[in-house]
């Protein structure tokens, strides 16, 4: 089993930043590390397009947090929310814990897992007979404070989707058997990636994910050649391909670390957040969470560029991310590519 996990963690990545095009694809990825209250991303796209190629890059790109040392759930020293009852207890018996820098964990999620797997186990006879919470963690607690990656999400059991999406909104995953409860922090960027040939997901499924990515197949034949070339030079040699990307990679990463800092400080305008409410409401919108997500991501985008002010171009370019897949439509089509929602918000922000 370690020898997999060790040929696992020493097989080389692609580089994020050699990824050519799917900027949309790319930016929702980015701006969910930098704020992972805007709930998510859900990538749709044809076969081949480098869905999973983009979600697994975005690993190595993944800052450091501070965790307690062979805590099960990623356990935050500093804020109870992310705390497991363990480690809270320990703490209020003033014990003093190991605490350690580990990169952002990122969970994949297998097709066929099941709800044991995913939520975790408890083991009723050591409980019955030893009379202690015998809890065995699943993939939502290693993914704590983490990414959960979903490949083919729609190909995936409605009632685990259900589970992953109450956990993720929740931020808690609560096990019960026969009386028994273990409740545990469980608050992950979830990322589903699939191709709408093998169907969509029910709409108020989608309402869970923060934002829609789409993309397609690169039509230029340049840049085809261009990502083909760069495909095959990476399997060639893939650790002497990473090292032309070692600079963009840091800068990036940098980036990223500086951006999460800076999150606290954006503000958007009163009179830009009712603008952005005004053109949900013209959409037709259900709910609030479009409201939300899009002044999270505007201002997520204004802190990735390094400004503390949201602009109008920031929301112009989040917006569709953050709406296409609220809109009500005909069962008959597909998501709007986001056209509808550029229009409305050229029409209200008289742009």
């Amino acid at each position: 089993m370690s020898n997999t996990k060790n040929l696992e963690q020493s097989r080389p990545i692609f580089p994020f930043t050699a990824i050519v095009g799917q900027e949309e694809m790319k930016l929702a990825l980015l701006l969910n590390v930098i704020d992972p209250k805007i709930g998510g991303v859900m990538i749709m796209g044809d076969r081949g397009t480098g869905k999973s190629t983009t979600v697994r890059a975005l690993v190595d790109l993944l800052p450091e947090i501070k965790v307690i040392a062979n805590d099960p759930f990623n356990s935050d020293p500093d804020d109870p929310e992310l705390m497991s009852e363990e480690v809270r207890e320990k703490l209020k018996q003033k014990e003093i814990l190991e605490v350690i820098n580990k990169k952002i964990p990122m969970i994949d999620l297998p097709l066929g897992a099941t709800e044991d797997r995913v939520c975790g186990t408890i083991d009723i006879e050591k409980a019955l007979s030893e009379g202690v919470k015998a809890f065995e963690p699943g993939l939502l607690a290693k993914a704590n404070r983490g990414i959960l990656y979903v490949d083919e999400v729609n190909l995936l059991d409605d009632h685990l989707v259900d589970v992953l999406l109450d956990s993720a909104a929740s931020g808690w995953n609560t096990v019960e058997r026969e009386g028994i409860s273990i409740s545990h922090p469980a608050r992950f960027i979830l990322v589903g990636s699939g191709n709408p040939e093998e169907g969509e997901l029910r709409p108020q499924l989608l309402d869970r994910f923060g934002m829609h990515a789409q993309i397609g197949t690169v039509r230029d034949p340049q840049l085809r050649v261009q990502i083909v070339e760069q495909r095959a030079s990476f399997d060639e040699s893939p650790l002497e391909f990473r090292e032309n990307y070692n600079d963009s990679q840091s800068e990036l990463r940098q980036k990223l670390i500086e951006a999460r800092e800076l999150l606290k400080e954006v503000e958007i305008d009163y009179e830009y957040r009712v603008k952005i409410s005004e053109i949900c409401s013209e959409l037709n919108v259900d709910g609030l969470r479009g409201d939300i997500v899009t002044n999270r991501a505007s201002k997520s985008l204004a802190a990735f560029e390094g400004r503390n002010q949201v602009t109008a171009q920031d929301i112009f370019r989040v917006i569709p991310l953050c709406l296409r897949h609220r809109l009500r439509k005909d069962p008959l089509e597909s998501i709007d590519s986001g056209d509808k929602v550029r229009e409305i918000f050229k029409k209200v922000f008289a742009f």
